[in-house]
């Protein structure tokens, strides 16, 4: 096969070319050409590109060529001149200039002899970009590196304490809830070896009360994060644990962390972890009531804010009493309360009054929540006093809402005749914005509407406060 590293007929398809056109091409195909004698001195030179830094480059005339490069590159210049006079096919040798600002400048050089007065053309490419790349490619393997390191070292740590944690912890699957991984502690309370509970799908081995308690806090945690703790025992030899499971990613798959805490025997009652023990305490401090309720309504604790309430002076008292007994409306509220929490799980700023043991009545707002996948469902209720925003005495006109969907709630609050009194304030007023509207709030046409004079139509409208968002047009 022909050789291409040369061309086959340069006579006929280069011609006789003139020494400008001969710099031309050979500056176009070089980022770096050199013309030298015989002895290897500069005699001309060019460069293509951009910052070469030219005006530190002409020193180089009237100099050895190996003088302008570094210790290390001189032999590969006394070589490469030596090829270029035994006519040999040149071999390209990375040469590194020595520059100004520190850095060398790494220049890829061929040499080629003149017929004409023994002159050589050393022809170079700037080596700086490829450089730059091969210094990125080195920096970016050494990060990858590092992180590989630090990886491995983290997943030492986690396999070293996932062993010899004393907490049973398990790590499920997500969609399938099989187990993918299992401590040495999970394996000692469940009665299996570690590797004996991979692959089984979770919860297994439990009764059936259990089960679907665990079941329902499992799909509560792949569908929200996060789930409350459940109590299940297991079928076989009836031991109890408190479990809670907690949802994490990792890339696009999504797995369960399945922590599992027995139930010690023998205690003051159940088990209460470490993290929660501050809520609890910061719910018996809190300024507004709580009160935690069977589902029945009667009461299975309360905080100190709620004996306030209700005057009493210690929780003994209210133990087992219906929350109705305290509340405004008896046989109504609780009626009404319940019957939100089964129907929708929660009921927010429900307007009553707490009457304590004494007499005392105080105006308060009411939100509450059902627990249901516990392994005792109850009810917990929020009670906030707002006496203070609202005053002591009954209400007025003035102070009662201008709402229809608020008239309701004041049943109970204040007498029908005040009720009635605003029913019918608020029924006028609708009756004039109607009229207002259709007539494009014509005053004369709306009062000749409403079977009204126009004088007791601004009256109406002054008293109402409508004055102030339309201008009285005659």
């Amino acid at each position: 096969m022909e050789s291409l590293t040369q061309f086959r007929a340069p006579h006929d398809s280069l011609g006789d070319l003139d020494a400008e056109t001969a710099a031309a091409a050979i500056t176009a195909a070089a980022d770096v050409a050199i013309v030298l004698d015989a002895g290897g001195v500069v005699r001309d030179l060019a460069f293509n590109g951009e910052g070469h830094g030219a005006e530190d480059y002409r020193k180089w005339l009237g100099r050895p060529w190996a003088d302008t490069v570094t210790v290390e590159s001189r032999p590969k210049v006394e070589a490469l001149l030596r090829d270029a006079t035994a006519e040999t096919p040149a071999k390209r040798r990375h040469v590194n200039h020595p520059t100004a600002h520190g850095a060398d400048f790494p220049v890829l050089y061929s040499t080629v002899k003149l017929k004409d007065g023994g002159k050589i053309v050393a022809v170079g490419r700037d080596l700086r970009p490829m450089a730059v790349l091969q210094q990125r490619l080195v920096e970016a393997q050494q990060a990858l590196e590092r992180d590989y390191l630090r990886l491995r070292h983290a997943e030492t740590r986690y396999r070293l304490l996932f062993q010899l944690a004393s907490e049973p912890v398990l790590i499920l699957d997500a969609p399938t809830l099989k187990v993918l991984e299992a401590n040495p502690a999970a394996g000692r309370v469940m009665g299996q070896a570690p590797d004996a509970l991979i692959g089984q799908r979770f919860p297994k081995g439990f009764d059936a009360d259990g089960t679907r308690a665990l079941h329902s806090s499992l799909a509560s945690a792949r569908t929200t994060g996060r789930a409350d703790d459940v109590r299940a025992g297991l079928a076989e030899g009836g031991r109890e644990f408190h479990i809670s499971a907690s949802l994490f990613r990792q890339e696009r798959d999504s797995y369960l962390l399945v922590r599992l805490a027995p139930v010690e025997t023998g205690g003051e009652g159940d088990f209460v972890p470490k993290s929660k023990s501050r809520l609890l305490k910061v719910i018996e401090r809190s300024p507004d009531a709580f009160v935690v309720t069977g589902q029945d309504g009667r009461i299975l604790t309360g905080n100190g804010a709620f004996l306030d309430l209700a005057q009493l002076t210690a929780e003994d008292q209210a133990l087992g009493q219906s929350i109705d007994h305290w509340l405004g409306r008896p046989g109504v509220d609780l009626g009404v309360l319940m019957g939100n929490l089964r129907e929708h799980g929660s009921v927010r700023l429900f307007g009553t009054v707490i009457r304590g043991e004494h007499g005392a009545t105080t105006e308060v707002e009411i939100s509450a929540v059902s627990v249901t996948n516990a392994a005792q469902p109850c009810f917990g209720f929020v009670i906030r006093n707002i006496g203070r925003r609202l005053p002591g005495r009954p209400l007025s006109v003035q102070q009662l809402p201008r709402s229809v969907d608020q008239l309701t709630e004041l049943v109970g609050r204040v007498s029908m005749k005040e009720i009635v009194r605003e029913t019918t304030d608020v029924i006028e007023r609708l009756c004039i914005e109607a009229a207002l509207d259709l007539t494009k709030n014509n005053r004369a046409s709306a009062a000749e509407m409403l079977g009204l004079s126009r004088q007791s139509l601004y009256t109406k409208l002054r008293r109402h406060g409508l004055s102030d968002l339309e201008s009285e047009t005659e």
